[in-house]
């Protein structure tokens, strides 16, 4: 054990490089917000996979929160929101509901094709249509589902670290 923790100490700590920093914010409602965002997970009728790969982009290995992103449980805390999938005529009421109560500038993040009108779910009997009929969309981030890598890229360029 002693010596696990001497051969700790001697490494240090080692991480891989972040990559290339974006320049701006991609959204011009996220220079407000001065390179940290709180974001709110709304599941607006998806498969979960979005959800999987969402969880793996704020998880230890692709970190998320590392770029001044986290998300919170709460509207009342959040300054924006990340929905997936497509908008379900039960969701549709909710997902208005919950975008009101996110303070201003509000930032909508739609993650996965089904969120952007591409998806395999869309033309269903009980879809009401992509997030951007329902409330407006800042940022998209495409894929079925997207990677992490996407998602972490997506909240960089929001964030601009």
């Amino acid at each position: 054990m002693l010596a696990l923790l001497r051969m700790i100490r001697r490494s240090g700590r080692v991480a891989e490089p972040a990559g290339p920093r974006p320049a701006a914010p991609a959204c011009p409602k996220a220079a407000a917000l001065r390179g940290s965002l709180a974001l709110r997970h709304v599941d607006a009728g998806s498969c979960n996979g979005c959800e999987i790969e969402i969880g793996l982009a704020f998880g230890p290995v692709y970190d998320g929160q590392r770029y001044g992103a986290g998300l919170v449980a709460s509207p009342r805390h959040a300054d924006g929101l990340v929905v997936t999938g497509p908008v379900t005529r039960n969701m549709a009421v909710p997902l208005r509901g919950t975008y009101e109560a996110v303070s201003d500038p509000r930032i909508v993040v739609a993650v996965g094709d089904c969120a952007l009108g591409k998806g395999e779910l869309l033309g269903g009997y009980g879809v009401a249509g992509a997030v951007s009929d329902v409330v407006p969309v800042d940022v998209k981030v495409p894929g079925c589902p997207p990677e992490p890598d996407a998602i972490v890229a997506a909240l960089r360029g929001l964030t601009g670290r």
